[in-house]
Order: C-alpha cells, then sequence, then structure tokens
C-alpha cells in the first residue's frame, strides 16, 4: 500500500505509474476527498476555536448578572459542539472512502522496469541451450501416462478439471524435488526453513496484497471465520511479523518453505488447460525475506540468482526476463521471471517469479524496524520468489530430459534424492 502522504506529495508519479501499468484507475476521487478531508479537518478547527473563546464567557456572564447572555452562549456551545460532531462524522466517513481507495491502487514500479505491456518484457539473461533432439519430443503429459507416472483422469474424477494425481516414481520424483530445493536453499543459500499454516485469514492476504483485489482467484472456506486456502506460501511467511517491530540488526531475515498452493485461476479458462502448467493444486518452495530499505535491490539480484540455481542443477535450459509496467503484479515494484524452456511448445515458459515490493507489503501489515535503540521506526522491504514451482519444474525435468524410448534421464545432482536412480522407465 502507498502512504496517503506519498499519493498527495506524488500526484504526478502516482498518476504515470497507473498510466504506465496500464489501469483504469484514476486519482480523480482522491483529489476530491483529499480535498473534503482538508476541508472538513479546517472546518472542525475553527469550531473548536470558537468554542475555546466562548466557552470562558459563559462564567464571566454569570458572574457579571448576565444570566440571558450566558444561556445564549450555552446555546451557541451546543451548536458548535453538534456540528463539530457532524463534522468529524463526515470527516471519518471521508477518511474511510480515502483508505478503500488507497488500498486498489498498485504500486510504483521502479525507475529501471520497461515501460509498456507484456510486449515490452525484456530479456535480460539466458542460460543453457535447447537440446537439438533427434526424435519428435513428447509432451510431459504423453510421457508421464505413458511411464504411468501421471493420472488426470482418475484425478479429475475426484476433484474436477485442473487437478493432478502422480503416482510411483512421478510422486518420489515430486517430493525429491521439494528435498533437493530446500536443501539447496538451506544448506548453500542459507534461508531458514518454516512450515507454515495452509489456510489463512483475510488480514495476512490484505497485508501481501491478494486482498481486496483479487479475491476471486481464492478458495474461500465456506464456514463463518472467513478463512481461505493460500495462493502461495509467501501470504503466511510474509505475515509471520505483521504488525511487529523488528530489531534491524535482524536483518536480514531470509525464509523458505515448501507449501502446496490454491488458486481458482478465475478468468484463465481455455488457457494451458492441458497437464500442469496451470492447477488448481500445486506444490511450490517459496523464497521470501525481510531487508533494509537500502538494500533491497541488491536481495532482489541474490533471490532470483538462487532461484537461478536450482534450474542449473538440474540442466534445464532457462532466460530471465524483467517484466514490464503493465505485466508486473499489484503489490510489486519489480520484477523478474524466470522461464524455463519446454521442448514440446517450443518456447519458454514462467518457471519462477521474484518480486521486490519495497515498503508496499510492509505497509499494508505493518512490519517496521529500528535501525537502532531509540531511532525512529521505518517499513522493512520484502522480497520474495519462486525457488522453484515443483509442477512446472518437474514437467519441465522430463520435457528436457527425454530419451528416444519415452525414458527420463535424472540429472546428477537430482539422483541422491531418488535413491540413486538414473533413469525413469
Amino acid at each position: 500500500m502507498l502512504g496517503l502522504d506519498f499519493i498527495r506529495q506524488n500526484l504526478d508519479l502516482v498518476r504515470q505509474s497507473l498510466a504506465n501499468r496500464r489501469s483504469d484507475l484514476t486519482l480523480d476521487a482522491f483529489t476530491e476527498l483529499d480535498a473534503a478531508r482538508r476541508r472538513l479537518i479546517g472546518a472542525v478547527e475553527q469550531r473548536k476555536a470558537t468554542l475555546n473563546r466562548i466557552s470562558p464567557q459563559i462564567g464571566a456572564l454569570l458572574k457579571s448578572g448576565q444570566p440571558g447572555e450566558a444561556d445564549a452562549k450555552r446555546a451557541e456551545v451546543r451548536q458548535l459542539k453538534a456540528e463539530i460532531d457532524a463534522l468529524e462524522a463526515e470527516r471519518e466517513s471521508v477518511e474511510g472512502r480515502l483508505q478503500e481507495l488507497v488500498r486498489v491502487i498498485p504500486n510504483v514500479p521502479h525507475a529501471s522496469v520497461p515501460t509498456g505491456d507484456e510486449s515490452a518484457n525484456q530479456e535480460v539473461a539466458r542460460w543453457g541451450e535447447p537440446r537439438a533432439f533427434d526424435f519428435e519430443p513428447k509432451d510431459h503429459v504423453e510421457l508421464g501416462t505413458a511411464l504411468g507416472i501421471l493420472d488426470l483422469d482418475r484425478a479429475a474424477k475426484v476433484s474436477g478439471a485442473r487437478f493432478a494425481a502422480l503416482k510411483g516414481l512421478g510422486a518420489k520424483l515430486e517430493r525429491a524435488l521439494i528435498n533437493f530445493m530446500l536443501d539447496l536453499h538451506l544448506s548453500e543459500h542459507g534461508y531458514v526453513e518454516v512450515l507454515p499454516p495452509f489456510i489463512v485469514n483475510g488480514d495476512a492476504l490484505f497485508g501481501t496484497g491478494q486482498l481486496p483485489k483479487f479475491e476471486l482467484d481464492l478458495f474461500k472456506l465456506t464456514d463463518e471465520r472467513g478463512l481461505y486456502l493460500i495462493p502461495t506460501a509467501e501470504v503466511p511467511v510474509t505475515n509471520l511479523h505483521r504488525g511487529e517491530l523488528l530489531d534491524g540488526a535482524q536483518l536480514p531475515i531470509r525464509y523458505v518453505a515448501a507449501t502446496p498452493c490454491f488458486r481458482s485461476e478465475a478468468g484463465s479458462y481455455g488457457r494451458d488447460t492441458r497437464g500442469l502448467i496451470r492447477q488448481h493444486q500445486f506444490d511450490k518452495v517459496e523464497l521470501v525475506a525481510f531487508v533494509k530499505p537500502e538494500d533491497s535491490y541488491d536481495e532482489l539480484e541474490r533471490l532470483t540468482s538462487q532461484a537461478e540455481a536450482v534450474l542449473r542443477r538440474l540442466e534445464l535450459p532457462y532466460r530471465r526476463v524483467a517484466l514490464a509496467t503493465g505485466d508486473m503484479g499489484f503489490a510489486s515494484a519489480k520484477t523478474y521471471d524466470l522461464e524455463v524452456w519446454l521442448p514440446s511448445q517450443r518456447t519458454y515458459r514462467e518457471i519462477s517469479s521474484c518480486s521486490n515490493f519495497e515498503a508496499f507489503q510492509a505497509r499494508r501489515a505493518d512490519i517496521r524496524f529500528r535501525r537502532e535503540p531509540g531511532a525512529k521506526p521505518e517499513f522493512v522491504h520484502t522480497l520474495n520468489g519462486s525457488g522453484l514451482a515443483v509442477g512446472r519444474t518437474w514437467l519441465a525435468l522430463l520435457e528436457n530430459h527425454q530419451q528416444a524410448d519415452g525414458s527420463v534421464a535424472i540429472p546428477p545432482a537430482l539422483r541422491p534424492y531418488l535413491g540413486g536412480l538414473a533413469r525413469l522407465a
């Protein structure tokens, strides 16, 4: 969330940000409400000043034997108090509408972010060469079904479309990937593992920016508690420190969590409906960091490179893409997508999204720190990224390491997690 003072002092910047993001929002209502708020505050202060001037006069009039004039002043005081109460109520209403408006204004993109829609995304780097097959490569659905490790039909019987059942070595491969990623981020990258709740309240989703704007993308439980299934571990892990004042000496704080994720995929019908690309339920290893403001862009590079390390160890060709203003998430100030090569589609597809939110989430979730005892509290900067989306890694591994006979070679880095297995066959 942007601060009210920031918006007031940077109206042109925020307007340009909305335009660059291809947003339909304007600041007309904000400026009108903000002007009304200032007018109401002024009107209240004016009446309070009059009240402070008149009130002492009542006693003086009574002492001087002028009860009629004192009664008139009492009536004036009652009128002023009634007007102040009405104006205060109106001010509170205006401020509530201002807050509602501010809640749906997206973050301001960093100056380095490309301007435009998805077509303006910029490739920053590329690693690995897409494999030249001497046979026609199959997609992961054909491969997984033939190997008996992927069953979409029975999953649909149980849960409907966009669910999958992994069986045998398919389930073991999913678990192996999770453990491989966790071990890499824990032992080499210095993260602290967290196993958070998979169900969260509305305050947590507001803190990270999913509510109120993106409620249709969530799975909401039907009881009276207003709880939701998590769309990503970013939500519970970031909110572990909601409402806290952190010791600056503790920063940076870095967490890694492996969780299932649940998304309704509202509005995405007809897109990527085959296989594991876009599921209602999937596993993901998430990286979350809390840092001082001056460190957050170095942290973004660090976090992104750590997600890239997973792809390199698994020998999966990928590219890093800087998202343009019109393609970034609501809360992000800058985002890199990592896109893995999929032979069946002959293109790169997103497998990780790494973002710096600056103070946007911290302001919504009230996460602050002190640089030293007695110093003024400041908002931390928060970051997160997929390290990686496990289902998409699973399918990318099958497609990139498939063999002519339908088997799949296991990269050496992953073999210890599969009992030394070198091939799925």
